[in-house]
């Protein structure tokens, strides 16, 4: 028994050895750079990165970029690439739940994406609809229409300047983006005449701007501002309360006030805002840029704003007896079809929101009595009813705390100041405030 143990313990030792010899050889035969790196593979093989357009890796193709040109069509453009009829007539149909082919305007940009071999096969046809938006128009066997967007970036600016000419020129001067000056004029529409400003006034302005790429989309987000009128501060910061996105002055107060909703009590809107109208009278369409209120002769017309009369008369082109009224350096109001005008009313008379004015008649081209109204925003007509709300009451208790925390950020950031002393916040709201940061 003990001879046979002996016997044992040999095979195993022998096997152990045998196991370690390999071990060592194995060793020995992994590369230096390895051993190095703990052990670990190493790839070689590098990447390359990818240039992605459209949602395609660009470089795979051909790409022949373009415009298109005056009284281009679809079927023009793509005939050029050799398309045939029948796949343009296809994709076209195809098309239509997705973009309307007869809307395709010269001067937009497009793109053809060609297969990389010797036939150079037109697969791809896109078109630049918008700045964002594209359409991609798949030429292959699937005929397939679909819309793109392209990544939008928002870059955080601030910029300041004085005025020596006009806004716009000085928003020039700063190299920022002129509709900047279109945004502040509608920001504080309620508390500063814009045609009223002057040498001397200054701007300090902290917005976000959309960028495709390289290039700005023109859409721009006022976070912050100081327009100094007249060598007095006129604050206002952006701030989002429920789905209502309003400016408030340093101490919450709205910056906006409201219109009232209709200029009188109506019975039914007979016609309704429209590009291609038919008119009743003339029988033939036209453009209606107002709301039409069905109303009985003699029921009184409200100003729907504290304003001036600016206009006041007959047209003789359809829109009889009138009152034009100007609340503010961004938007007008007109009354037509009236059947006479309220006591005291001429141009240069100021008038309160709710006031009577006129009363609604059947004057000019009309079938009956009702108020054609008008609202024009920097002297273009728009819809009435779909005027946006913005918050007109102080910033609500509950999210003052909120507000404060945010004002004083954007306040640092206007001034250039290290501190400023931050409100006490209640432990109450400490778990509830969220800023971005």
């Amino acid at each position: 028994m003990k001879k046979f143990f002996n016997y044992k313990t040999l095979i195993i030792a022998t096997l152990i050895l045998i196991g370690l010899l390999l071990l060592k050889k194995f060793k020995s035969d992994v590369p230096e750079e390895v051993k190095s790196n703990n052990h670990e593979m190493i790839d070689s093989t590098q990447l390359v990165p990818i240039n992605i357009k459209y949602g395609f890796a660009i470089d795979d193709f051909d790409v022949e970029e373009s415009k298109v040109k005056k009284n281009q069509s679809l079927s023009t453009i793509l005939r050029q690439y050799d398309v045939s009829y029948a796949a343009i007539d296809k994709i076209a149909k195809k098309a239509k739940n997705v973009f309307n082919v007869r809307r395709i305007k010269s001067g937009q940009e497009y793109s053809v994406l060609f297969s990389k071999d010797s036939v150079r096969t037109p697969e791809y046809f896109v078109y630049e609809n918008t700045p964002v938006e594209y359409i991609v128009f798949d030429l292959r066997d699937t005929l397939h229409v679909y819309k793109g967007e392209k990544e939008i970036i928002y870059k955080r600016k601030q910029i300041k300047g004085t005025i020596e000419s006009s806004l716009w020129n000085a928003m020039v001067e700063a190299q920022a983006d002129p509709i900047l000056s279109i945004e502040l004029s509608e920001i504080y529409a309620w508390t500063i005449d814009f045609f009223g400003i002057g040498k001397g006034d200054e701007f300090n302005i902290i917005y976000e701007e959309a960028f495709v790429g390289d290039e700005s989309i023109h859409d721009i987000k006022v976070l912050a501002a100081n327009f100094i009128h007249h060598k007095s501060d006129n604050y206002a910061f952006a701030f989002k309360e429920g789905e209502k996105n309003g400016f408030f002055d340093e101490e919450g107060k709205s910056l906006q006030k409201a219109f009232l909703k209709a200029p009188l009590r109506f019975s039914r809107i007979s016609s309704r805002f429209s590009n291609r109208r038919y008119h009743p009278v003339l029988k033939r369409y036209r453009a209606h840029h107002g709301v039409d209120y069905a109303a009985p002769t003699g029921t009184p017309v409200h100003s729907i704003g504290d304003g001036v009369i600016i206009k006041k008369g007959y047209q003789k082109n359809g829109g009889g007896r009138y009152l034009k009224i100007k609340h503010n350096s961004v938007y007008t109001t007109t009354y037509m079809h009236l059947s006479r005008f309220a006591k005291g009313m001429n141009s240069g008379v100021r008038v309160k929101q709710g006031q009577t004015i006129a009363y609604v008649g059947s004057s000019g081209l009309s079938t009956g009595p009702h108020l054609d109204f008008r609202v024009f925003k920097n002297g273009s007509p728009i819809n009435p009813l779909k005027m946006k709300s913005p918050p007109v009451a102080p910033v609500k208790t509950e999210n003052r705390a909120q507000f404060e925390i945010l004002k004083n950020k954007l306040m640092k950031e206007l001034n250039g100041l290290d501190s400023i002393p931050e409100p006490s916040i209640p432990d109450s709201l400490n778990n509830t405030l969220s800023l971005n940061k």
